[in-house]
């Protein structure tokens, strides 16, 4: 046994198919390509969504749907998260710095205050928006609402 007698297993090699060398090899011609059309011809290059001429299918169907081009995006915190921020870092009044310090949100958002959950400190909550849950929950609490 030396490196000169190495050789594959048996099968595992393959040659590889010489398209286009002449009639004799048996796939001279039109080099499997078949007759005619796009696809036969050198420079083809498959386009996505193109089937053959045809419409594709997304020029087909019909659209559907818009953007809202004045939505705007909030990110909500409910009042449970408020008590237990609060709880935590002893607050009495809770803007959006203080989310930001805890990881909430980032400067870039908006912050809407939903009423889920139960409050039982009094606190000033300042955020840009309140839902109606919320809102009545921390008057109730004896809290103040500052929207921004």
């Amino acid at each position: 046994m030396n490196l000169s007698s190495l050789k594959p297993a048996a099968g595992s090699v393959k040659t590889r198919k010489r398209i286009g060398r002449g009639p004799g090899s048996g796939l001279g011609g039109t080099s499997t390509r078949g007759h005619k059309g796009a696809k036969s011809r050198s420079g083809y290059k498959n386009k996505i969504g193109f089937e053959g001429g045809q419409m594709p299918i997304q020029r087909r169907l019909p659209k559907f749907g818009f953007k809202n081009i004045n939505r705007v995006e909030y990110k909500a915190i409910n009042i449970s998260t408020l008590q237990q921020l609060a709880e935590t870092r002893n607050l009495s009044k809770i803007g959006i710095e203080e989310l930001i310090s805890a990881g909430f949100v980032s400067t870039s958002q908006n912050v809407k205050i939903l009423g889920n959950g139960n409050l039982t400190l009094k606190l000033e909550v300042a955020a840009h928006a309140f839902s109606k849950s919320a809102e009545t929950a921390i008057q109730n609490a004896g809290g103040v609402v500052v929207k921004l």
